[in-house]
């Protein structure tokens, strides 16, 4: 398997302890995953990059006009202004495939799950924090696809991240063409901003 942390040193100085105040991130794991697998794959410093890397591009985005599907009330302060929360469990092949059926009626474990907060914007305005909701990696299933991707795991853990956010944000690629080039061109972005490739050439 290739080194995972080379991939995020290019990124590791482009967030700044400013922006890492901004948001919170939990990562938590079913018990069949051990400390070394957290350690070396989910390190936290690592995913909170990427995580306030693509926000920071969403922001931008904003401020050119982009509207957020599941965020499109709140006002463009409010939303820069709220420190952002996310969850990210991590989990095994045969919970996965348990969960994935359960949420999507689909009998095999997927890469990445996403269960957005659903918020309304009123009960938003009034919280000290923003939560983005949670998102449920499958370590087994996120390994096997960069192997056959010829990727190294922290680039594919990169992409899920990505795009589990945007998921979160509301932005949908099984809606139809257009949504889905809108999805992976901010995930080719935000990926190029942190110094890794293209994952759909």
């Amino acid at each position: 398997m290739s080194q995972p942390h080379d991939d995020f040193s290019n990124a590791a100085g482009k967030v700044t302890n400013d922006d890492a105040r901004l948001a919170v991130l939990d990562i938590n794991a079913t018990e069949s995953i051990d400390d070394e697998t957290l350690d070396t794959f989910y390190n936290r410093d690592n995913l909170l990059t990427i995580m306030m890397t693509t926000l920071n591009y969403i922001d931008e985005r904003m401020s050119h006009g982009l509207t957020l599907p599941y965020f499109e009330d709140i006002d463009l302060e409010i939303w820069q202004a709220k420190l952002k929360t996310l969850d990210i469990y991590i989990t095994d092949e045969n919970e996965g495939r348990a969960l994935n059926l359960e949420a999507r009626h689909k009998d095999y474990a997927t890469n990445i799950l996403s269960y957005p907060s659903d918020l309304p914007v009123a009960i938003i305005e009034l919280m000290p924090t923003l939560p983005l909701g949670e998102l449920i990696i499958c370590h087994d299933v996120m390994v096997r696809e960069a192997e056959e991707q010829n990727k190294t795991v922290a680039q594919h853990i990169s992409h899920l991240l990505i795009h589990g956010v945007l998921h979160l944000l509301g932005f949908d690629h099984e809606l139809g063409q257009a949504e889905q080039d809108e999805m992976e061109g901010f995930e080719i972005e935000v990926l190029a901003s942190l110094d890794l490739p293209n994952p759909y050439i």
